[in-house]
């Protein structure tokens, strides 16, 4: 644990560590101590640090590490509490004793980024885009890019094709949707936060949503997924428009990711063996107009029974997420929540105790 009573915000590391403004750390501070997804690292590394600002006394460190390696702290008890853009599976929530809070806290698309100079503008159609990303579809001047794109200078060379190196739940909401409108992919494949990527020479690989931006920006001729916030972030202009179910291509943001996100049900009833309510939902394939085809709600996960005084503290960080953090999400490339889920997350939280 660091000891010193400065900020510090290493977002291109994928940590960062914040500490109450005061001249000197506390013997009783509270710690708090997280680590996973990195889709929602931009914000989350924001809200820590405005949160505490506003919360003398408690200090958050959150490491960007994935969303498998998350669920994974969580489940070693290494962690005060996670987060998982692929939320926790039945057999994982099995293996935490205290029992497990799960709450949906900001929402963002899954865009797919490219390195093609001259192309300011790329439609991929739905029949296309699982293609490339299973291998299918290696050039870029591809008869079935090119039907997409008339008018486009597409070059006759290889489509290199940056995965994720690590468990990710970037990966398992981008390969989600995939396998959902693609049976060849989900075969090939599938769904998964480590899918089957093909081993074929054109495919590279790199950690976390920042790698994989690096890799597309620094390479010619290459195409990456990642969560819209950092295209956002670096000002990459190259984002392709994807068909979405209904027929439209569709390029990301505020207003389509909302229309994406409208469809999502809720289950009703509680997690698995447990009084919690099931805040997990999916939107694998939206049917809306306007709608962006891959947008997803991301989760932090919380230990259902835990130290009284972190189970105040966690409360409190969830509350500020939920109330002061959501009015930054569209200036960051994130969907703010809706009000009844803000509603639904804050009673939840109750939970964490």
């Amino acid at each position: 644990m660091h000891k010193a009573s400065v900020l510090k915000t290493a977002l291109a590391a994928g940590f960062v560590s914040v500490f109450a403004l005061s001249s000197t750390a506390h013997a009783d501070d509270v710690k708090l101590n997280g680590s996973g997804a990195s889709f929602p690292f931009p914000i989350y590394s924001k809200w820590f640090k405005d949160f505490s600002k506003a919360n003398d006394g408690i200090r958050v460190d959150y490491q960007s590490k994935g969303s498998g390696a998350g669920i994974q702290d969580l489940i070693n008890h290494t962690v005060d509490f996670a987060a998982s853009d692929a939320a926790m599976k039945d057999k994982e929530m099995a293996q935490v004793e205290e029992g497990v809070v799960l709450l949906p806290m900001t929402a963002g698309e899954v865009v797919i980024i490219y390195n093609l100079e001259g192309v300011d503008e790329l439609k991929l159609p739905r029949a296309v885009y699982p293609e490339i990303f299973s291998g299918k579809i290696t050039k870029w001047n591809d008869p079935k890019i090119a039907e997409a794109n008339p008018g486009v200078d597409l070059p006759d060379e290889t489509i290199t094709v940056v995965t994720r190196s690590d468990s990710s739940g970037t990966s398992f909401v981008f390969t989600g949707h995939m396998s959902n409108i693609d049976e060849a992919f989900k075969e090939s494949v599938g769904q998964g936060k480590a899918p089957n990527w093909p081993s074929a020479s054109n495919f590279v690989a790199a950690p976390k949503n920042d790698g994989v931006t690096a890799q597309v920006q620094q390479n010619q001729g290459s195409i990456g997924y990642v969560e819209y916030g950092y295209a956002k972030l670096t000002g990459w202009k190259q984002v392709a428009m994807l068909e979405n179910k209904s027929g439209k291509f569709i390029a990301p943001g505020p207003e389509s990711g909302a229309a994406a996100l409208a469809s999502a049900q809720f289950p009703e009833g509680t997690l698995p063996n447990s009084d919690v309510p099931n805040l997990i939902a999916w939107v694998w394939d939206p049917a809306g107009e306007d709608a962006y085809p891959i947008a997803t709600f991301t989760w932090m996960l919380f230990y259902k029974d835990q130290d009284d005084d972190k189970a105040a503290a966690l409360r409190k960080m969830v509350a500020y997420g939920i109330e002061e953090g959501q009015k930054i999400a569209d200036s960051m490339g994130y969907i703010p929540l809706p009000e009844n889920v803000r509603e639904m997350v804050l009673e939840t939280a109750e939970y964490i105790q």
